[in-house]
């Protein structure tokens, strides 16, 4: 899965991916300094897979992973060409999700590009070129699908009548992602990649001075106003701090957190944000030879999940034999939790939980 780091010019954008992946992307105090998107994977925090570490002592621990792509300062005018315009919005176009950092700071030493903070009017800005860029696909799709109706075929007679919805809602500002959509039409509508209907998360880019305050500042107070009209979550940071942390091992990083009087880095909730807004889960694999999270949607059942570590487990699939890793930690061990009755023997029609910890039985001849 990949997420997209979005917003305006010098907003934080690439110190927040700096501290995300300490992938190093290039950072300055002018617009534009992002032109190709910069790409790193990150794990996401689980730290279930510590506590099992401590049980079965593998070779190795693999956390699971999502990728995060910083994307190039937007403009006003990008969906006319403005700025690095559609090279932009077609990097966004590719990821499964966005997260717009807003800055939420007041720095005369750093230049903002409309030349005052103002969070919504940033999002706004954005949001308008975004809606522009997808009205014109819509617009294309249209008038293909006014061509294809002559087929007398009927669906696309139900297709004209989606793309004038989207239009219609589209031109009045409204985001895709808020428009009420059956199932039918979401299916059309995912077809299409408008980058409006993408899930979205606000990272609230905030100074050093605010991090450890009680009371968000008023920056802040008005988009969590704002993201709560939207169906959206805000996650705080300081893209500064964060880049601070990532450069520390584990135990200053826990010094740090304590001196800041915080319980876990603004990364930590964004990253596991960004896993919960795209609606995926994680199952475990525990042994001798590795511990590992698997990432799959929520909602897969038992032999896909299986597919997700050999397509082999997927085809030969027979059982699955669960339990959770709450009664698995308690009980010390896999065989003390099926003496207890605790394992599960699951079939093909399972659903599998977020920490199940999974043993699949398959048979490939």
């Amino acid at each position: 899965m990949k997420l997209g780091i979005v917003g305006l010019p010098n907003v934080g954008k690439s110190t927040l991916f700096n501290a995300i992946t300490k992938a190093g992307a290039e950072c300055a105090n002018y617009p534009f300094c992002t032109i190709e998107p910069n790409v790193g994977i990150v794990t996401v925090p689980d730290k279930r897979l510590d506590e099992l570490a401590k049980i079965y002592n593998p070779l190795k621990v693999v956390p699971t992973t999502i990728e995060f792509v910083d994307i190039a300062g937007l403009v006003k005018g990008a969906s006319n060409g403005e700025g690095l315009g559609n090279k932009f919005l077609s990097h966004i176009r590719e990821v499964d999700a966005i997260v717009h950092v807003v800055r939420c700071f007041m720095d005369e030493n750093i230049i903002h590009v409309d030349g005052n903070i103002n969070p919504i009017n940033d999002i706004e800005t954005i949001n308008l070129e975004l809606i522009l860029s997808d009205l014109e696909i819509v617009d294309k799709r249209i008038d293909k699908t006014k061509k294809l109706l002559k087929t007398g075929d009927k669906k696309y007679n139900i297709e004209l009548e989606l793309l004038e919805k989207l239009k219609e809602n589209l031109e009045k500002g409204v985001l895709v992602k808020n428009i009420q959509l059956d199932k039918d039409e979401l299916a059309l509508v995912n077809q299409m990649f408008l980058i409006t209907s993408k899930p979205v998360i606000y990272a609230a880019n905030i100074s050093e001075d605010d991090i450890s305050s009680n009371e968000p500042n008023s920056f802040v107070k008005s988009l969590l106003e704002f993201a709560a009209k939207d169906n959206s979550e805000v996650v705080v940071i300081c893209a500064k701090i964060e880049e601070e942390i990532a450069a520390l091992d584990d135990a200053e990083k826990e010094e740090f957190l304590q001196e800041l009087g915080l319980s876990n880095s603004g990364l930590d909730k964004l990253i596991t944000s960004s896993y919960r807004l795209l609606g995926l889960i994680s199952f475990l694999t525990a042994g001798s030879d590795e511990v590992r999270a698997w990432t799959i949607v929520n909602g897969t059942k038992a032999p896909q999940a299986a597919g997700k570590i050999h397509t082999d487990f997927e085809r030969g699939f027979i059982r699955a034999e669960i339990v959770s890793y709450e009664n698995l930690i308690n009980c010390g061990s896999f065989s003390a939790a099926r003496e207890k009755g605790l394992v599960q023997s699951e079939g093909k029609d399972y659903v599998m939980k977020d920490g199940d910890v999974t043993l699949f039985r398959f048979n490939v001849w």
